[in-house]
């Protein structure tokens, strides 16, 4: 705990348990409620959605307007609380931009309008923190969604008695999604449209928001160690390579935790069995139930389990090529997850191909995805990129061994066989080749036919590893503090 709890406001597009679609919106539960278990003073601001859990639960604080200047119409919004333990939320309700089915999109389309959207919700905050009497030392941003703030706070709020002694921090879970958008969304935040900077733009009719936020926060953090060290590179930075460069001296990576408290095979309720490190028998009755599940034969050969988003980034251009020859093996692979439908209609084909040893649901399940880490002896993730990654960690916990490519957090996380036999608790590919990830299922394969000893060990380490929220929280304070004692940042 620091001498004086920094006040700290955490802006995010989504919280676990509220709304939810990925990676960010377990951050921006635990993150949070770490910090205030660490003694800080914490707030959440998200948008209210109309599909927000706990909808009717909100407490109405605050009717507020935004000016908006030049031709735009005033926008009336308010202000909701809910809380999430004892961390207060705040949940700015705006009908015409968060009263729709989805948070981003409906199905693989994004609302056209995203750019004015949250260029609403970021005016909005600086609004909404002030009526409520909150200064917060501490804006911490996250991805693109939020990352117009820290160009706002420099460009408008510099001077403003309420915010001049604030600094920002800008989180990026995942710089490939950039928000880039044509100037004519950016109306609302009237005459700072023209001071936009050349650096910002994407083209010459477009702007690059998660450029904003790298090129004006005063501190920058990569989700993992690995991740930070990717973004400093042609290869690995989405094409924003020279942009972190110019603020690598204000860029860490601090590894995301594991909320173990919803991922524990000792206590997990959505699964037939518990188990734990020094008591495996539920898990062979955990597997038993995800062949039931799947309608699977129970045959005693390995099972490959995967739950994701069916997207490039996940791999599946190296894992379909793999799987036509993987599957010729006497193994189980069970796929769950929605996304991409050129991605889903392939697996549909591989499943007709292999019926008795490929299972793809085509769906988004909680209990499901629990069954299968809990079930499954391997979990893959062949990702192109994972900036973090959570499965992994869900996976090492259940003794299910993951297979996974060298990168970002999964290269921090995944100690590899063939590199560290002593430590290892899983398996890792670096080459983004089919030809590489087909031999490193084998080379797992071989491990549980042939060595079941070690395969065991492997079980037994994994899980004992622990990523906990309580190692990291001490880097974002520590972040925190350095951004304080930055006076202005350095302009490229």
């Amino acid at each position: 705990m620091t001498a004086h709890p920094v006040k700290i406001l955490f802006l995010a597009s989504e919280v676990e348990s509220l709304a939810k679609t990925g990676g960010l919106a377990d951050v921006a539960k635990a993150l949070p409620l770490a910090l205030k278990e660490h003694g800080q003073d914490v707030r959440i601001i998200m948008p209210f959605y109309k599909t927000i859990n706990r909808h009717d639960e909100a407490e109405k604080l605050l009717d507020l307007c935004l000016h908006t200047g030049n031709d735009c119409q005033d926008i009336d919004y308010a202000v909701y609380q809910l809380m999430l333990e004892d961390v207060p939320v705040y949940l700015i309700q705006q009908h015409n931009y968060f009263e729709r089915d989805q948070l981003y999109s409906e199905g693989e389309f994004a609302y056209d309008d995203n750019g004015e959207r949250f260029t609403f919700f970021s005016r909005a905050i600086f609004q909404v923190t002030e009526a409520l009497g909150f200064k917060p030392d501490i804006f911490h941003c996250n991805d693109w969604h939020t990352a117009l703030v820290p160009y706002l706070l420099k460009q408008k709020y510099g001077h403003h008695p309420f915010f001049c002694n604030s600094k920002s921090v800008l989180s990026i879970h995942n710089a490939a999604f950039q928000g880039i958008f044509e100037k004519h969304q950016f109306q609302l935040l009237e005459d700072l449209a023209d001071g936009l900077v050349d650096q910002i733009l994407d083209g010459y009719n477009c702007i690059n928001l998660l450029k904003a936020g790298i090129r004006f926060a005063d501190k920058i953090n990569a989700v993992s160690p690995t991740y930070a060290e990717e973004l400093l590179t042609r290869l690995g930075s989405h094409g924003l390579c020279d942009y972190f460069q110019q603020r690598r001296s204000d860029l860490v990576g601090i590894l995301n935790g594991c909320e173990y408290s919803d991922w524990d095979p000792a206590t997990d309720r959505f699964i037939p069995a518990n188990y734990s490190s020094s008591d495996l028998s539920g898990k062979s009755v955990c597997r038993q139930a995800l062949q039931v599940k799947t309608d699977l034969a129970q045959l005693d050969v390995p099972i490959f389990g995967m739950v994701c988003r069916l997207t490039e980034q996940k791999g599946f251009y190296l894992l379909l090529p793999a799987l036509e020859q993987f599957l010729r093996h006497r193994v189980q692979v069970i796929i769950v997850g929605t996304g991409d439908s050129g991605i889903v209609a392939e697996l549909e084909a591989l499943q007709q191909k292999w019926p008795d040893k490929l299972r793809f649901i085509h769906a988004y399940s909680n209990e499901l995805a629990h069954l299968v880490e809990a079930g499954a002896d391997f979990f893959l993730m062949p990702s192109l990129f994972e900036p973090c990654g959570l499965n992994q960690m869900y996976s090492l916990a259940y003794g299910t061994l993951p297979i996974v490519r060298g990168v970002g957090g999964l290269k921090d996380t995944v100690n590899d066989y063939d590199e560290q036999p002593e430590q290892a608790t899983g398996h890792i590919f670096y080459d983004p080749e089919p030809a590489d990830l087909l031999n490193i299922l084998r080379r797992a394969l071989l491990l549980y036919l042939e060595h079941p000893e070690e395969f065991q060990a492997m079980r037994h380490r994994a899980m004992l590893s622990r990523f906990n929220w309580q190692q990291s929280v001490w880097q974002y304070e520590a972040l925190y503090n350095d951004a304080l004692n930055v006076n202005s940042i350095q302009q490229p």
